[in-house]
C-alpha cells in the first residue's frame, strides 16, 4: 500500500480572490482517501533545524518571526501569518517523510509540496521552503542517499532547484516547462526542455522520453524526487501546455514506470495546480497518486 503524507489541515489566511488554490488539497485529500491503494497519513512538521539545513539562517529567521519586507512579500507572493509558517513546515516535513519512506518502500508521496520556486536564500513563486531540498539534505544527513534526481514536470521551471544544485554533481535537476512562463529569469538546471505554448500531449511525451533518457545516463541514484504539478493541463489558468486529463496520467504513467523500472526509489510530489476547476486540478492529482500506487 502506497503511504502518502498530507498537510491540507493547515490553511492559512489569503485575500479573496487570490490565485493560490488553498482549497485543492483537501479535495485531493479527499480523493486519495477513497483510493483503497493509498494509505494517508497527516505529515509531520520539519524542524528548524531541518529547515535550516537547506536554507540560509536568515532567510530562515525573517519567516520565522514576520520579517519579510515589501519586496519579499511581494516575491512569495503570499501574506506572512504564523498560519503560513506552520503550513510550511507541515509541507516541508510531509515530503522528509514520504523520501524517508520512498527508501524502504520504492515509491510514496506528499499530497502537495514541490515547491521548486524557493532558493536557498529566498521564497518565491507561493514556494515559503524548498521542500525537496530540505528532504534531500535530511536523508544526506543521516547517511541514507548521495545520488538523487529531481525530475520536474511542473509547468514552471524550477529556479530554485537549479540554484540549490548548480555545483552539486550529485543531485541532477531534469525539468520540463513552458518556454514562455514564469519564471521570466531562469538559472539553468542539468537540463532544461523549454515547450511552447499548446504543446499538447504527443510532443509533451516526446519530450519527457528525452528527459527521461537524459536522467538514466547520468545515474545511478539512491532515489528520484518526482514534482509531478497538474498544470500542464490544458484547463490550467497558468499553464498553456494543452496537455489533456488522458495526457497527464501518461505522463505520471511513463515516468514512474520508467524510474521504478531501473530500480530508483520514487518520492512523489504533486506541486502547481491553478485550473479554473478545483476539482478537475484535484483528480489530476489523484491520478497521480494512484498511479504511483500501482508502481511500487
Amino acid at each position: 500500500m502506497l503511504r502518502a503524507y498530507a498537510h491540507d489541515r493547515f490553511t492559512f489566511p489569503v485575500p479573496e480572490g487570490h490565485r493560490f488554490p488553498l482549497g485543492k488539497y483537501a479535495l485531493v485529500r479527499r480523493l486519495v482517501d477513497q483510493n483503497p491503494d493509498v494509505s494517508v497519513h497527516e505529515g509531520p512538521p520539519a524542524s528548524w533545524a531541518e529547515i535550516g539545513r537547506a536554507h540560509h539562517p536568515e532567510w530562515v529567521r525573517r519567516v520565522r518571526f514576520g520579517l519579510l519586507d515589501r519586496r519579499e512579500l511581494a516575491g512569495l507572493g503570499l501574506p506572512w501569518s504564523p498560519a503560513l509558517v506552520m503550513r510550511a513546515l507541515h509541507a516541508c516535513g510531509s515530503t522528509t517523510a514520504a523520501a524517508r519512506d520512498a527508501l524502504t518502500e520504492g515509491v510514496a508521496a506528499a499530497l502537495g509540496g514541490g515547491m521548486h520556486h524557493a532558493s536557498h536564500r529566498l521564497g518565491r513563486g507561493y514556494c515559503t521552503f524548498n521542500d525537496v531540498a530540505i528532504a534531500i539534505a535530511a536523508l544526506r544527513a543521516d547517511g541514507l542517499a548521495r545520488r538523487v534526481l529531481i525530475l520536474d514536470l511542473d509547468v514552471h521551471q524550477g529556479d530554485g532547484n537549479a540554484e540549490f544544485y548548480v555545483d552539486d554533481p550529485d543531485t541532477i535537476v531534469v525539468s520540463i516547462h513552458g518556454a514562455r512562463n514564469y519564471p521570466f529569469t531562469r538559472p539553468p538546471s542539468d537540463l532544461d526542455i523549454d515547450l511552447p505554448d499548446g504543446t499538447g500531449d504527443e510532443g509533451y511525451l516526446a519530450a519527457l522520453d528525452e528527459a527521461l533518457a537524459f536522467a538514466h545516463a547520468h545515474g545511478p541514484y539512491d532515489l528520484a524526487m518526482l514534482i509531478a504539478g497538474a498544470d500542464p493541463y490544458a484547463g490550467d489558468a497558468l499553464g498553456r501546455l494543452a496537455l489533456s486529463f488522458e495526457g497527464l496520467a501518461e505522463r505520471d504513467r511513463r515516468a514512474l514506470e520508467s524510474l521504478r523500472g531501473a530500480g530508483i526509489p520514487v518520492c512523489v510530489t504533486l506541486a502547481g495546480g491553478y485550473g479554473t476547476s478545483l476539482d478537475a486540478t484535484a483528480a489530476i492529482h489523484a491520478a497521480t497518486i494512484a498511479a504511483a500506487a500501482t508502481c511500487r
